[in-house]
């Protein structure tokens, strides 16, 4: 009998693998509380350091097997946990509570992390909240060390090709080696869409499926699987029909994705000559090479949040210009288009203190631009960098939850004194950079012309478009069925942005979730939208619905679509203008 586990699915070139279970059971071991006596904490803290270091070895171990010419930088995942690895901030804490409390090591290390954690569950932004998972993957290895049985914290030595790994999670060590092993797919208890394990699985180009409970418990080793990455399914048992279906669509996958490599070189042009932008969305730099490979026409959003998390100090501006110069190198050209910071009241470094005492309703407070205003000193050393980054190659800037024309002159005049700065202190920069805002509040989107007329482009941001308009929260399960990008209303407001923009004569890009969804591309096109950003492996699929399509007739169907908005069921209308 098949049976059906349910997860978060992670596509992305291949969405389907089949083969025996992997369970990866070394992370069983919770952290027991030991009490201690005085003299025993400096011979704790000896052994907490020992630890550290041989949690050091490992991963250094693992970065020094990564072939130099791998098509994503994966090295810096494990960079960025070494990094953390030497957080004086960790070894102070665990310090402070391994004299204060008389426990060992690893109850220290474990309360520590609980307390992370607790930060970390509170940030409304999905991506930075899943960077609480690096904190638990170190913890797990440095736990690992400190256990009189310790197991290595990767498995460098499994030889894995065919199999589909099951575990509670995965560090990127894990997760890379693993790869370079054969394994075809990842399950993990643990994870979410923006976690390590997706970044990499998308990279990697595996499906994966995560959030299934107690996988490791329920699943036997060697027990043949399938995973469906494009739905969160992961199937055990299943029946010869069943195999049958997913053996032959995972034959028709490998078919397609080798006819849309074919499509990598062609120009971005629909059948009747419209030249359309395909870029792609960076989180990371490694994110590069994948949006290179898949030929994408520029970086349409690379978020800058991942600089300031995991420090207790905020990134200066040479910090700032040397990540911008290696994206930029990556790129070998083409434009990107760097936004500013997006961290708010909710979501923050260590180095960045609480003014408001604490926001009732984060999502709705003092966040992105709004937070960058009120802590200019924050936002200068960005700024400052950015401008800088501009003297060497296409740059531009792009300010997130833009409100009101108030906040888009307030940095305008900003930057022009800037600007100055860096004519006096006789550094380069691109004069004519351009300056954008992301349109995702409703309000911003009804206001869209006067702000663009101010700025040199805009660029739709969906996801939270959707979000404020219909006032849900898309991660919370018992709302989330609401987030709805057929509801007239966001139909009409990106309408309204597009035209906006067409008016005032500046380009309008989007850059969430609806602008990677082959469903939406013929709408899109047909209300005149040009530009696409996306995560770099829907690229390819959304350039293949570009090539094939007119944007004559597709015009003809949008507005056939919005004279009937409020009659017929929107998602039937889009089914309809899809139709061939």
């Amino acid at each position: 009998m098949t049976i059906a586990f349910q997860g978060i699915g992670i596509a992305s070139a291949c969405s389907v693998a089949l083969g025996p279970a992997f369970i990866d059971d070394r992370d069983q071991h919770a952290a027991a509380h030991r009490a201690i006596a005085a003299d025993q904490v400096d011979a704790e803290l000896a052994r907490f350091d020992q630890a550290l270091e041989s949690a050091r070895k490992a991963l250094r171990m693992v970065r020094n097997q990564i072939s130099t010419d791998s098509r994503i930088h994966a090295a810096e995942f494990l960079d960025v946990h070494l990094l953390m690895l030497d957080d004086p901030a960790m070894a102070s804490a665990i310090q402070h509570i391994v004299q204060s409390q008389l426990c060992c090591a690893e109850w220290a290390l474990q309360i520590h992390c609980e307390r992370l954690m607790q930060v970390f569950d509170e940030m409304d932004d999905a991506y930075l909240r899943a960077r609480g998972g690096d904190v638990q993957h170190l913890v797990r290895q440095i736990q690992g060390f400190l256990r009189e049985d310790a197991s290595p914290p990767v498995l460098a030595d499994q030889d894995l090709i065919g199999h589909i790994v099951v575990a509670r999670d995965l560090t990127p060590a894990d997760a890379i080696l693993l790869h370079q092993r054969g394994a075809v797919a990842f399950v993990t208890e643990y994870g979410g869409p923006t976690s390590h394990t997706a970044i990499l699985a998308r990279s990697l180009g595996i499906p994966a499926v995560v959030g299934i409970h107690e996988a490791t418990r329920y699943l036997q080793p060697n027990e043949f699987l399938i995973v469906d990455g494009e739905t969160g399914t992961l199937l055990a048992s299943a029946d010869d029909n069943t195999l049958q279906h997913f053996r032959q669509r995972l034959r028709a996958i490998e078919q397609r994705q080798r006819q849309l490599r074919d499509l990598v070189d062609l120009p971005s042009r629909t059948r009747d000559g419209v030249s359309i932008k395909i870029m792609a969305n960076l989180e990371l730099s490694e994110d590069v090479q994948v949006a290179r490979a898949a030929g994408a026409d520029g970086v349409g959003l690379y978020r800058t949040e991942f600089l300031y998390m995991n420090r207790d100090d905020l990134p200066n501006e040479e910090e700032h210009l040397t990540n911008y110069i290696e994206i930029l190198e990556g790129l070998d050209g083409i434009p990107i288009t760097i936004r500013t910071l997006d961290l708010g009241m909710d979501k923050r470094t260590g180095a960045m203190a609480d003014p408001s005492g604490g926001a009732t309703n984060p999502a709705l407070g003092l966040r992105a631009i709004r937070l960058c205003l009120k802590e200019i000193e924050l936002f200068r050393p960005q700024l400052r960098a950015i401008l800088r980054a501009s003297a060497l190659g296409s740059v531009r800037l792009m300010l997130p939850l833009v409100t009101n024309l108030h906040e888009v002159e307030t940095v305008l005049d900003l930057i022009g004194e800037i600007k100055r700065e860096l004519d006096a202190d006789g550094l380069d920069y691109d004069p004519q950079m351009q300056i954008g805002a992301m349109i995702e509040v409703p309000g911003a989107a009804l206001a869209a012309r006067p702000i663009a007329r101010r700025l040199d482009f805009l660029s739709i941001g969906t996801n939270d478009l959707i979000q404020y308009t219909l006032a849900i929260d898309r991660l919370d399960d018992a709302v989330n069925y609401l987030f709805d990008p057929t509801h007239p209303a966001i139909l009409r407001l990106i309408r309204i942005i597009i035209e906006a923009g067409a008016a005032e004569g500046v380009s309008v890009s989007m850059c969430g979730e609806m602008a990677s969804d082959p469903r939406f591309t013929r709408l899109l096109l047909g209300m005149g939208l040009r530009e696409f950003s996306m995560q770099p492996g829907a690229i390819l699929n959304i350039k293949e619905t570009v090539l094939n399509a007119d944007t004559q007739d597709l015009s003809a169907r949008a507005e056939f679509l919005f004279a009937h908005l409020d009659d017929a069921d929107p998602s039937l209308l889009l089914d309809a203008l899809n139709a061939d």
